[in-house]
This record gives C-alpha cells, structure tokens and sequence, in this order.
C-alpha cells in the first residue's frame, strides 16, 4: 500500500509541475480580457466579421477543468498501475518471508530457489538458500554428533559395570586386574572427555591470540612422541624453518600433537617414517605432516574430519585406539585459527596433512 501510495503521489506531483509549466510558460503572458481585431469594412453591417481572441480568464475556464478531470485520470492510473507494480515487485519478498517463516516453524529443507534475473532479490532469496543449506549441515552434523558422543561416552560406562557387577558375583576373582580393567576404562572416558572440552572451546574461539611459532610446537611435539615413534620402530624428523601465526599455543600444540601421534600409529607394522615441515609463503604459515603406511581410498578422506567417524581401516586394538576426535579437533581448532586443513592421500600409502594459518612478522600479530 505503501509503495502504490508513493507511485500514485510522484504522478500526481509530475503532472501538478506539468501543469504549473504551462502556466508559468504560457498563460500568464496572454492578456486578462478578450482581444476583438476589426478591420475595413468590417464595422459595416454584412462586412466580414472581426477576429475574436480569448483572454485569459476564457483559458483558464477551458483549462481548468479539464486539467483536473486529467488529474483524476492519472491519480486512479496510478493507483492501479502502482498497486500492480507492487505487487509483483514485493512478490520474491513474499517468498523469502515464507521461507523465513517455515525456517522459524522448524523447517530447513524449504528452499526459495528464485527464478529470473539477477537483481537483488534473486541475490537475498541465493544468500537465504545458502544460509539454510550451511544451516541444516550444521543442525544435521550437530544431532550426530551428540548421538556418537553420547554412544562413546555410555561405553565406557557400561564397561565399568560390567567389571563391576562381574566382581560382585564373584568376589574371589583378582582385585588387581580389575582395578587395572577400571583404570584403562576411566582414562580413556576421561581422554574422550578431555577431548570433547577441547572441541568445543575451539569452536567458542574462546583463546587469546598471542605469537606462535609452528617450528617450536612441531619441536616439542616430536620429543614428546618420539618415544612411541621409537617403539613402533618409526622414523620421526622434523625440517623447515620458522613459521610465525597468531593464536592459542596451548591449542596449535595440540593440532601438532594430534597429527604427530595420527601419523605415527597409523603408519606401517615398522620401518615406517614420518616427517614435520614448517615454513612461511607469501606471507602464510604451512605445517606438513607428511606418514608412510598404508594406502587410504580417495573416497575415505572427507570423511576423516568429522566426529567420531573412523575408517575401516584406521581403527586400532591397541592402546593408542583412537575415538575418532584427532582430525575433528584439528579441524575445529584451525578453522577458529580462520585457517585451511587440506588431507591428501599418498600415492605409495599414508597421508599428507596441510595446515595453513596466517602469518605474523616475528615481533607479534598484526
């Protein structure tokens, strides 16, 4: 209503200017009273008649009226042609407000998928879509999420009481193994849990941003698994030069510590190798981790990233079995970094791991 009342007002207006031109350009320089021209012989009776030529007043009597009944006209033109107008104009938003009102009822699989040009609407109604598709993966990659972490938190619940109930049946059974049973039990709930806190303090970005130096923690990350490196007979080297970002240390240790100990365990039986690289490119920070192993399908790498999702062929027995949050956390932790996580499968077998973060002059963040 609005607009058709503002379409129909411009008419108005642009007609009462048209109108105020013709009086201004025209009629106030014709003369008040009529103008009668006589000639010769034109006085005498049966001579030729004079000219007669209306004055001012006689123009505006004939004006007058017809410029308003034009007034008219255009005033219900342009209500009828603004309201039309309107109308298809605000149609796309109409759309969008239906969607938006279905997205607020529950609904995210409601998609606006505008047709036609692209103007603005079409941007908003693309940039709506894009929202709710981000936002159903998000909803959708949230709901599994708490099902696994619920899955994985009740196991080793349920592990417990089974020793337990198990122990109070049979109370000649030995105390010490089953202490050792629970002990193994409690601390890989306690890691699990660990781990979900740090997923989620990642996601948060709840870190003060301070200088870092990737060489260091690629450093302090291979002396701290070096032994286990030894143990599985894996050779660990760490190359490059310094890389210089912005962001939590306590963190980025723990993206290096997790890739370290990924490459490590998912390597081959022995004789398998694994080497750090850090360096800085046009101004970005790259840490590579670079493992030996066995050959990981194209089609299984996606899927690494995500919570608790584990490939057939990287799941483990042993003590270092993982749950499934090593890469998730990489993941979260360098996308609150406002940084890029590329896996690639090797061709001879094993992963190459690709950390980019923005990098920062030696003296601090810019």
């Amino acid at each position: 209503m609005r607009l058709t009342l503002s379409y129909a007002g411009f008419l108005m207006v642009a007609g009462a200017l048209l109108l105020a031109v013709v009086w201004v350009f025209l009629l106030r320089y014709v003369p008040e009273g009529a103008i009668s021209i006589s000639g010769p012989g034109r006085d005498r009776p049966g001579g030729p008649p004079g000219h007669f030529i209306p004055g001012r007043s006689d123009l505006q009597k004939a004006f007058f009226p017809r410029a308003a009944a034009a007034l008219a006209v255009l005033l219900a033109f342009g209500l009828l042609g603004g309201w039309i107008l309107a109308g298809r104009m605000l149609a796309p938003l109409t759309r969008i407000a239906d969607a938006a009102r279905m997205t607020s009822a529950g609904s995210l699989s409601h998609r606006i998928r505008l047709e036609g040009r692209r103007d603005e609407f079409r941007e908003l109604a693309d940039v709506f879509d894009t929202m709710l598709d981000q936002l159903e993966s998000h909803i959708a990659e949230q709901r599994r999420f708490a099902a696994n972490a619920s899955h994985e938190l009740r196991t080793p619940l349920a592990i417990s009481r089974t020793l337990l109930d198990a122990a109070r049946d049979d109370p000649a059974h030995d105390q010490g193994e089953l202490i050792a049973r629970l002990h193994t039990v409690n601390t890989r709930a306690i890691d699990l849990t660990e781990a979900l806190l740090v997923l989620s303090r990642a996601d948060r970005r709840s870190f003060t941003r301070e200088p870092v130096d990737l060489s260091l923690l690629a450093e302090e990350a291979a002396e701290t698994l070096l032994p286990l490196a030894e143990k599985r007979q894996i050779t660990l080297e760490v190359t490059g030069e310094k890389a210089q970002t912005a962001g939590s240390a306590e963190l980025l240790l723990r993206v290096v510590m997790n890739l370290v100990q990924n490459a490590i365990v998912h390597n081959l039986p022995a004789g398998g190798a694994v080497t750090v690289h850090t360096g800085s490119w046009d101004g970005t920070s790259v840490l590579r981790v670079e493992n030996t192993g066995r050959p990981v399908p194209p089609e299984l790498i996606p899927t690494l990233t995500e919570p608790f999702q584990r490939g057939t062929q990287r799941i483990r027995a042993d003590e270092h079995a993982g749950m499934g949050l090593g890469l998730a956390i990489v993941q979260s932790i360098v996308r609150a970094h406002n940084g890029t996580l590329d896996i690639a499968p090797r061709p001879a077998g094993g992963l190459l791991v690709t950390i980019r973060l923005a990098g920062t002059p030696p003296n601090g963040p810019r």
